[in-house]
């Protein structure tokens, strides 16, 4: 079945992807980073043993627009059945694009019950998994992997082609181990290699926190897609910068503070109104926050107060009070009066 996931390739066409991340792929930030470039979108990681249960909660990550389009569903799980179970419903009832599968979360929650990364340790295992979620739906099946478990089971290119094996259309190498968690560099020569020994896509994650970070791992290694994950925290724009990057255009600088609040304003609107419960969805929120005020003079100072709010309207007052200092020319002196009022 040929999809918007596997045409995007066409023509030499370097797709850019919003990861698949736990508390942060929500369906508003997923629309969000679309209307920033990102071409494609992935949810949020589901457990396969939830879907198959119909717990309420985990079908709530199952949910997205159409103006999502391309999405795809991404489960985990270590049961090749359950997992082929989960995939045909996902299918029947939600109708993504493409089906993908986590072989790469290193949380240990989700890797001692063998999900995820842990998978990696049996290559066996892997394969039967791809099989049957490939089996079970029409749609296409995409694979995310690290680069092995850990330092002595390290191999991206015998796992790829595992994947390839038994399915897989799509391929993204995230090239740390499990072990390695998220300490290091990426082995982005490890995305090279395994572009070099698989006939599908592959699509490169990892390290991504600039325009020129895109260019850079296009050009170094000869993915077919980039992936995008924590450089998109509270940095929707990146999508747009990486676009322009790879098509050498003049890079988009980064916005100012009354944008980037803007921007974050819109972002907890869309999380209120698709979450339902506005307190619980601004306190979900908070993590966002976060994120959008970094780098800010007395941004410390700033995020003690909003890790606070629990109404839209409360968010509106800080940001608006801050932006008001910030605007008349008060950064140097709202950064001492951080220093001096919040303990760094």
């Amino acid at each position: 079945m040929e999809s918007s996931v596997t045409t995007c390739f066409d023509g030499g066409f370097v797709p850019l992807y919003l990861a698949p991340q736990a508390g942060v792929s929500e369906s508003p930030f997923r629309r969000l980073c679309r209307r920033f470039g990102a071409d494609v979108v992935v949810s949020e990681f589901v457990s396969a043993e939830g879907i198959r249960r119909q717990n309420e909660r985990t079908l709530e990550y199952l949910r997205f627009d159409p103006e999502e389009r391309p999405i795809g569903v991404q489960i985990f799980g270590a049961d090749p059945p359950a997992m082929a179970e989960a995939a045909a419903f996902v299918h029947h009832a939600y109708r993504p694009d493409f089906i993908d599968i986590n072989f790469g979360c290193p949380v240990k929650k989700v890797v001692k019950r063998n999900g995820g990364s842990g998978c990696l340790r049996d290559l066996d295992l892997v394969g039967r998994i791809i099989r049957a979620v490939d089996d079970a739906t029409p749609l296409p099946t995409t694979v995310k992997i690290r680069s092995g478990f850990d330092q002595e089971s390290r191999d991206p290119v015998r796992i790829g082609r595992v994947c390839e094996d038994a399915g897989a259309r799509v391929l993204t190498l995230h090239p740390r181990t499990r072990t390695d968690m998220y300490s290091g560099q990426a082995r982005w020569d490890e995305i090279r290699a395994l572009k070099e020994a698989v006939q599908i896509p592959v699509v490169g994650n990892g390290d991504i926190r600039s325009g020129a970070d895109a260019s850079r791992m296009r050009d170094e290694t000869g993915c077919d897609g980039i992936m995008i994950a924590r450089g998109s925290h509270g940095n929707p724009w990146l999508f747009a910068q990486a676009r322009a990057a790879l098509s050498g255009e003049p890079v988009p600088p980064e916005p100012e503070v009354d944008e980037r609040f803007q921007v974050c304003l819109e972002h907890a609107e869309n999380a209120i109104d698709f979450g339902g419960d506005g307190e619980r969805a601004v306190i979900e929120f908070r993590k966002h926050l976060g994120w959008y005020t970094k780098g800010l003079p007395s941004g410390k100072h700033l995020r003690k107060e909003l890790f606070q709010v629990t109404s839209i309207e409360e968010m509106r007052e800080h940001l608006s009070r801050y932006l008001e200092r910030y605007l008349v020319g008060e950064g140097a002196e709202m950064e001492l009066q951080g220093s001096a009022t919040v303990s760094v």
